[in-house]
Order: structure tokens, then C-alpha cells, then sequence
């Protein structure tokens, strides 16, 4: 059976971490962290009207809203299970499939068509030409390495990711980089993160964690002794935490 654990609403609000001098090395996720897709609602909508089925911006923002809600946000998550190539590709294809349901893509295609665009828009949304980082990021990922840092990254994302964040000119910093489809597991399994603190030959109290998602990013983590500060990049971001990665001092 797959262990779960409740929704953030009913986690204890983490311990505040201790002043950044005090750690070696600074781990980040990505997705929501660092890197973004900025136009996801207009590049949906422009995907869909290449097989002519054309909605409103709104429409297509909300249906996109509530897909991510449904299966990532408020969703409890499964501490053990396993993760793939393929697993991330039917998660993402699942929350596709939500997206154009609610857009009433059933009423103009059958079960087949549906499925062949939900696969195509996973692949649009490899692309790292669509990806932009936060514009806070650069800047703090130099100052940190300057001050002395060490910088990882922890992050439950596709084989892309790579690709995406050599793109945007920032993989260099990292080290080590663990990539939930690589590593087979996924956060909140704590066990990533021993993983990522076994190929740093870092002990937990040497990291702080940088993440937005407040059981992935702030339970998980917690479970094997690492710090963490939560970044609140969106509206919809509720709690204690950061801005910025300029308010990392």
C-alpha cells in the first residue's frame, strides 16, 4: 500500500531556520523556484488552435488553475511511490486531459484525439525555449557561489530539465543535481533528499532547502533533518515564507 500524508492545511508551520552563515550548502527546487513558464495559459491556447479548437485566455487559465490545484496543490501525496520517464509523462497527460474535459474538448473529439494532444502538449511543454527564470535568480545564484555556497538542486521534474536549465545558463551552478525521474523517487520522499545529501558528502545540518510547495519542499526535507525556507512566488502561495531569493541573508 502507498503511505500518504495529509495536505499542507494540516502540517505544523516548520522551524525558522538558522542565519544563512551557518550552512555550507543551499539546495534548490526548480519548477515554481527558479524557473518558470510564464505564458503557459496563452502557449495552451495557441497549441489547441493548431487542431482548431480555439477558447478564451481565461477560460483555458482557470481550466489549467484548477488541473494544477486538483493534482498538485491540494492534493495528499504519496511518500513512496516509484517515479519514471514514464510516470512523469502520464501525470502531466492526466492533468492535460482535466484541462481540455473542462474546456469541453469531448464535445469535438473522441477519447483517441484527446489522448494524442494531451501527449503533444507534454512534449510542447519540454521545450526550454517556453521556460524563463524568476528575475531575482542569476543574480543571488552568483552572490551565493561568490559568498561561498555550495548550490544543489533537488527537483521532481522530467529528463528535460537538464536541457531546460543548461538553456537558461544556470546547470553549471549546481552540484548535485537529482532529478526525480532519474533518481526513481519523487518528493515528499524524503529519501531524495538523503540521496542528495550522500552525493554532496553533506551532513543535513550543512543544508538550507529553497523550495515553493510546502509539504514537497518543507515536510520532506524536514523528515531527514534538512532546514528549509519556502519561496511564495504566486497569488495562490498562502503561509510564512519568501518573496525573493533576495531575502536569503
Amino acid at each position: 500500500m502507498t503511505n500518504t500524508i495529509p495536505t499542507p492545511i494540516n502540517q505544523t508551520p516548520p522551524k525558522e531556520p538558522r542565519p544563512l552563515t551557518a550552512y555550507k550548502a543551499i539546495f534548490f527546487d526548480a519548477g515554481d523556484t527558479l524557473i518558470t513558464v510564464p505564458g503557459d495559459r496563452n502557449l495552451f491556447g495557441a497549441f489547441l488552435a493548431r487542431y482548431s479548437l480555439i477558447r478564451e485566455e481565461e477560460a483555458v487559465g482557470q481550466a489549467l488553475k484548477n488541473a494544477i490545484h486538483k493534482h498538485y496543490v491540494n492534493k495528499p501525496l504519496a511518500v513512496d511511490e516509484l517515479c519514471s520517464p514514464e510516470s512523469d509523462r502520464l501525470y502531466w497527460m492526466s492533468i492535460y486531459h482535466d484541462v481540455l474535459l473542462e474546456l469541453g474538448a469531448d464535445r469535438e473529439w473522441n477519447e483517441a484525439e484527446i489522448e494524442a494532444v494531451c501527449s503533444g502538449l507534454y512534449e510542447e511543454f519540454l521545450k526550454p525555449s517556453h521556460y524563463e527564470l524568476f528575475p531575482d535568480v542569476i543574480r543571488n545564484l552568483e552572490r551565493l557561489k561568490q559568498e561561498g555556497f555550495r548550490l544543489g538542486l533537488v527537483s521532481n521534474f522530467s529528463s528535460g530539465l537538464r536541457a531546460i536549465l543548461e538553456d537558461k545558463g544556470i546547470l553549471p551552478f549546481f552540484d548535485p543535481v537529482v532529478i526525480s525521474v532519474e533518481a526513481g523517487m519523487e518528493k515528499p520522499n524524503p529519501n531524495i533528499f538523503k540521496l542528495a545529501l550522500s552525493l554532496a558528502k553533506l551532513e543535513p545540518s550543512d543544508v538550507l532547502y529553497i523550495g515553493d510547495h510546502e509539504v514537497n519542499d518543507v515536510w520532506a526535507p524536514a523528515q531527514v533533518g534538512i532546514d528549509s525556507r519556502r519561496i511564495k512566488r504566486y497569488d495562490y502561495h498562502k503561509g510564512e515564507g519568501i518573496h525573493s531569493l533576495d531575502e536569503l541573508v
